[in-house]
């Protein structure tokens, strides 16, 4: 995604780190308040109508409290469960494309709730405002998880290993079947919280260029012009062939290429970057 790319290097340094964290702390808040003052929690709610009519705007953040079910032992497992992926998720795609996944699921959600109130004449929302909930978030967590490391295994409950994407899948097909039994409203809080998914996975299909191995091969490309910029080879030259010795200042008309498929820091110019031998 060239466009993300652009926005990355432009407004990286703003990206919020350990978003994960914060996530966590608000279902922690979102369940303290689940038991302190229960009924309190409609006032939170994703609801149009009384953002519109009575400009309760605090609704456009709130809903973010009501954590995705109700508290009791398994919810403490999910919790962990989601607090290591996420923050596995974040160190693998940097916290700038994280970011970018999170609020966007989060910015659609808001959109649907509100095209879903224009669809309905301005009518009063109610429950139906439950149906957007941070539950579609956390699950986008888990897919985006998934479709990056499908192969690793995890303890479900503690008890049976089984692959991610067999759990993804699993929920893929829950998921399905509650969009294309459910009634309008669950088809457009599933279909715009469950957004960055689409958009990012489905639509671009690019996420293999993130994963774990995708990075650490661009940080090492970065440590290498660092060291590059720090010390130049000979008379100058920014540039060297590791299989003929050639620089740019011998041949100006060379352009020069890491590989990386060699274990290492190794660079070769144009007659040798898909002739030479790999190092491993």
């Amino acid at each position: 995604m060239n466009f993300l790319n652009k926005l990355e290097r432009k407004f990286g340094r703003y990206a919020i780190p350990h978003l994960t964290r914060y996530i966590i702390i608000t279902y922690i808040i979102g369940y303290i308040l689940y038991y302190a003052f229960p009924a309190q929690l409609f006032y939170l709610t994703l609801d149009p109508y009384e953002i519109v009519f009575h400009g309760q705007i605090w609704r456009l953040v709130s809903w973010l409290f009501i954590p995705p079910g109700s508290p009791d032992i398994f919810t403490v497992i999910m919790l962990f469960f989601y607090y290591n992926i996420g923050s596995t998720l974040e160190q693998a795609w940097g916290d700038f494309r994280y970011n970018v996944y999170i609020f966007f699921g989060i910015i659609m959600t808001v959109i649907g709730a509100f095209l879903l109130f224009v669809f309905t004449g301005f009518s009063y929302f109610g429950g139906y405002a439950l149906s957007f909930s941070t539950y579609y978030i956390s699950l986008s967590i888990f897919l985006g998880f998934a479709m990056s490391f499908p192969d690793m295994q995890v303890m479900l409950y503690f008890l049976i290993p089984i692959k991610m994407k067999y759990m993804a899948l699993v929920y893929a097909v829950i998921v399905a079947i509650d969009f294309f039994r459910g009634n309008i409203v669950t088809k457009v809080a599933i279909a715009f919280s469950l957004a960055s998914v689409i958009i990012f996975f489905f639509a671009t299909r690019n996420y293999k260029r993130y994963s774990p191995k995708e990075r650490k091969r661009k940080n090492d490309f970065r440590k290498a012009m660092s060291r590059r910029d720090a010390q130049n080879y000979a008379n100058g030259a920014m540039h060297k062939c590791a299989v003929c010795g050639r620089t740019e200042l011998d041949h100006p008309e060379l352009e020069f290429r890491y590989c990386s498929k060699c274990n290492g820091n190794y660079e070769y110019c144009q007659d040798h970057l898909f002739t030479h031998e790999h190092i491993r």
